[in-house]
């Protein structure tokens, strides 16, 4: 069992321990709700059972198995097919980046990468990085970690959200030394 999994399958055992439900009666609740879009049942969890955003996210994927590695693969996607998913015609000028920013974090050493439905993310210990296309035109790098000095380019976020700072890229030159940095900086502090 990967990292990952193994932190998914610890993620709901906590959940499950919190809501005093077995995941059996969680998929009972979200059944006798009616629901069926992730983010009403996402928010009927927050709502109902008092989680917080990255459980009952969690716990949404978990009952609908709808995470993006398992959809993925299910549609047996990886590497460059993975890639064609990801980036379509619309956002094919988008890929290079990706490309040239996946080849410069691969030097750093051993992490996971999870694809999910518009982004990928990459862990260590924990999540580090999520990158994507965020439009046709731009391409965004959310950086988890904490302690960055202030940086135009380094957009930090609110509180309680998937990640501490974002960067937008619109262009494979701004794949630069500073930018790695962060990155290698992200991944060092996930342990």
């Amino acid at each position: 069992m990967s990292s990952l999994d193994q932190a998914v399958e610890t993620q709901l055992k906590n959940i499950q321990a919190k809501t005093g439900k077995t995941l059996e009666e969680l998929a009972i609740l979200v059944k006798e709700s009616g629901l069926s879009k992730h983010g009403e049942i996402r928010d009927m969890f927050k709502r109902e059972l008092g989680l917080g955003h990255g459980d009952a996210n969690g716990l949404t994927h978990a009952i609908l198995q709808s995470d993006g590695a398992r959809v993925a693969q299910a549609k047996g996607l990886e590497g460059d097919t993975l890639l064609d998913e990801l980036y379509p015609a619309a956002k094919a000028a988008l890929r290079p980046i990706h490309e040239k920013l996946m080849a410069a974090i691969s030097q750093f050493g051993e992490f996971e990468t999870s694809p999910k439905k518009g982004y990928v993310s990459l862990r260590r210990k924990k999540q580090f990085a999520m990158l994507g296309p965020a439009t046709n035109t731009r391409f965004e790098l959310g950086l988890n970690a904490k302690g960055f000095d202030a940086n135009p380019r380094l957009l930090e976020q609110p509180a309680g959200g998937m990640c501490n700072y974002k960067v937008k890229i619109t262009d494979v030159g701004e794949v630069d030394d500073e930018l790695i940095a962060w990155v290698m900086y992200a991944y060092e502090s996930a342990g």
